[in-house]
């Protein structure tokens, strides 16, 4: 009887961990491909989880920050969504490139042309995006997901540093120290080009060098083997000799 009590209240605490804690990974929620470098340029993905089991997401407005206006902003094609992007006056018109941009991108919509995301699954959102703030160190993305049985999810509450997590927290982007070409993944593309052309012209002598340094630690492993497998027929040996004698022993006893 007790046994059962137990059982019954721990398979009650399993399910209320269960129910509090699913809040916590299912929102909509954003983050770049390698680093989004401030004053540099970078590829993110929002990451929107289906939280119904009897509805599928059909919608996701993404609304860009209006303190920190993003000039070039283009969104990946994603199968079975059609996307639209919103451009929109700024108040200050900002300098990118030595040119003066006095509209930006302040909104994208992917609306599913199909069944959109079903329950028990997740779909992500590509967008290019720059060129980044210098003077901040993070960009909140506020969301709104649609089901289709029309139910609008506002992912909208700006998180703050040092309090709990808010119910339907925005989707925020921390920015990384800045790179020196300000081009963020870009950049460090170029650099992997760079070094593989410098690889290149070098070629024979490192790969030489590599065959050199791969074979000595095998040597090393074949001889210590060889050691050891010497060491263990002695050791073998010498067990076999002393149960041999210790027979003898036990016999002329």
């Amino acid at each position: 009887m007790k046994a059962s009590r137990i059982a019954a209240v721990g398979a009650v605490a399993a399910s209320a961990v269960v129910v509090l804690s699913s809040p916590a990974f299912a929102h909509v929620s954003v983050s770049p491909e390698g680093a989004a470098p401030k004053g540099g340029y970078a590829t993110v993905n929002f990451k929107v989880p289906n939280e119904r089991d009897d509805a599928s997401t059909t919608k996701l407005e993404v609304t860009l920050p209006t303190d920190h206006p993003l000039a070039s902003v283009q969104p990946e094609a994603v199968a079975g969504w059609k996307v639209e992007v919103t451009r929109s006056k700024l108040d200050k018109p900002v300098d990118l490139h030595g040119e003066k941009i006095d509209e930006a991108v302040s909104k994208v919509t992917w609306t599913a042309t199909g069944k959109g995301i079903e329950p028990g699954f997740f779909q992500q959102f590509p967008i290019s995006l720059g060129q980044l703030p210098e003077d901040s160190d993070e960009l909140v993305f506020k969301a709104l997901q649609t089901y289709s049985d029309n139910e609008v999810v506002r992912w909208i509450e700006v998180p703050e540093k040092g309090q709990e997590e808010p119910e339907s927290p925005a989707p925020v982007l921390a920015l990384s120290a800045a790179t020196e070409d300000h081009h963020g993944a870009s950049g460090a593309d170029s650099g992997a080009d760079q070094a593989s052309a410098s690889a290149s012209d070098t070629g024979d002598a490192k790969a030489a060098s590599a065959k050199t340094s791969a074979a000595a630690p095998a040597d090393s492993t074949d001889t210590t083997a060889r050691v050891l497998g010497v060491v263990g027929i002695v050791v073998g040996a010498a067990g076999v000799a002393y149960g041999v004698l210790a027979g003898r022993r036990r016999t002329s006893a």
